[in-house]
């Protein structure tokens, strides 16, 4: 079907006949900062335009919190990862949730997607095709008018007294931004970065493997042997491309001995979840979030399935690889049932969250508090993985390791996959997105306002101005 462009910009123009019936208060109430010389502040600074990033500007435009900078790296279309590496063809939750649309109900995938296609198509979808959310997004992003500045990267970030200086690349030219608040809404590798087994990081030359992440020529993998580690969902929305791709052969090593059936993580899902976890105590907090990262999700059937329709795919259960070698004829991979050759390997490794391996956070991430620096668990309990992970505060927000240290990271905000723990998975998916964010907004409205009292109050003393039917008043009296 055809998209309905008159639909969508009638759809638009109701989005915004919708808000204007929620907009009292009406006046942005940030003052601006300015520094000596007389440079501009900006009040928050939000990286990453996806749609976390997209959501927390559209929270904060309903705030009233003007001065708000959004910077993604990728170019216009591309943010997230829908267009690039996410080789999946539909999202994987369910198309009936919501997240950036933060309750208004025109601004929903299910409006955008009944307004162009009509309300039997929207009972007929199964799940959202990827390209058609990257489409909604992109309507989402224009139709709020929400400023994205492409094709700029985050390189440092660094205090300034009260302030942080963000430092940028963009199109070869560096500059420097100063913000009150900085927003990481960077994802699932924002907490720290891909993880690359030693063998192949050590052993293997790059041009022959690469990270479910990367981009990756798929058109060159025809009539060639892949190899794909791993056995979670983007493993094999990375083995079927490689098939749909006209691969030679695809195998995948699974270190498991099956493949798991149960999500436990649907026992989450409620509003009492998503709401309260961040509040709950860190005994509670450890012992839940422990769990989940003990947890392998199990992919979707219908990811399997796009897989095993082809004939020259394997799977090789309790098969972990443990070394390779480069051979004359390609890559030879170690398992516990012997060597096998591939000519390139895709790694479905995962990622590893850890703030000191984050270059934005070079001469910072020492003085993040981790949760082995504030919770010792019982010795049941003990897990290196999750003592890494950042202790962050109710909103977000890096706490110091040592209090006094460094107060300017309060001023930054974790809202990617690095604040799990902590605050549980409302950072990222929709299912938690409506709760997190409203949370960040939450704490960055009382942050700035903090910052407004005084002046707020000499206002407040000092208001003079009449209102109109005192004046009226006023006239009729003195006539």
């Amino acid at each position: 079907m055809q998209p309905d462009n008159a639909a969508l910009e009638s759809l638009s123009r109701r989005v915004h006949e919708e808000l204007s019936w929620f907009e009292y208060p009406t006046r942005d109430w940030v003052t601006p900062v300015r520094v000596p010389g007389g440079g501009n502040v900006a009040n928050v600074v939000i990286v990453g335009a996806g749609q976390t990033g997209l959501g927390i500007a559209f929270g904060l435009q309903r705030e009233r919190i003007s001065g708000v900078v959004v910077l993604d790296a990728n170019p216009p279309g591309l943010e997230g990862p829908w267009m690039t590496h996410a080789r999946m063809l539909t999202l994987r939750t369910l198309k009936f949730l919501t997240g950036p649309d933060l309750g208004l109900p025109s601004l929903t995938f299910r409006a955008w997607h009944e307004a162009q296609y009509g309300k039997q198509s929207w009972q007929d979808l199964v799940r959202i095709p990827k390209d058609e959310w990257m489409r909604y997004l992109v309507w989402f992003r224009d139709t709020l008018r929400i400023p994205v500045r492409n094709g700029v990267t985050l390189q440092r970030i660094e205090p300034r007294e009260e302030l942080l200086a963000v430092r940028l690349r963009g199109e070869g030219v560096a500059e420097t931004l100063l913000t009150r608040k900085l927003v990481l809404a960077t994802g699932i590798e924002g907490g720290g970065q891909r993880r690359i087994p030693w063998f192949v990081r050590d052993k293997l030359p790059r041009a022959i493997w690469a990270h479910t992440s990367d981009s990756i020529d798929f058109g060159a993998l025809a009539g060639r042997r892949v190899a794909v580690i791993g056995g979670g969902s983007s493993a094999f929305d990375n083995a079927a491309t490689a098939l749909e791709n006209r691969a030679a052969r695809v195998d995948l090593f699974i270190r498991r001995p099956e493949l798991p059936v149960v999500n436990s993580y649907r026992a989450l899902e409620s509003s009492g979840f998503w709401r309260n976890f961040g509040d709950m105590p860190d005994a509670d907090r450890w012992r839940f979030m422990c769990h989940l990262l003990s947890l392998s999700m199990p992919p979707p059937q219908d990811t399997v399935e796009r897989t095993q329709r082809h004939e020259n795919v394997a799977l090789h259960f309790s098969s972990p690889i443990t070394d390779a070698v480069i051979r004359s004829d390609g890559i030879a991979l170690l398992t516990p049932k012997g060597w096998h050759d591939a000519d390139f390997l895709i790694l479905g490794t995962g990622f590893d969250v850890d703030v000191r391996l984050r270059p934005e956070l070079v001469g910072l991430a020492d003085h993040v508090a981790l949760w082995c620096d504030r919770y010792t668990p019982p010795e049941r309990e003990q897990n290196a993985v999750a003592a890494r992970y950042p202790y962050v505060g109710p909103h977000f927000e890096l706490l110091e390791k040592h209090p006094g240290s460094l107060p300017a990271l309060a001023n930054i905000h974790l809202f990617n996959t690095g604040s799990l723990v902590s605050m549980g998975p409302v950072a990222g998916g929709l299912n938690g997105m409506p709760f997190g964010i409203p949370r960040l907004i939450a704490g960055l409205s009382h942050d700035l306002f903090r910052a407004e009292v005084a002046s707020l109050y000499h206002e407040f003393v000092h208001f003079a101005e009449p209102d109109a039917w005192e004046a009226v008043g006023t006239r009729s009296a003195a006539e």
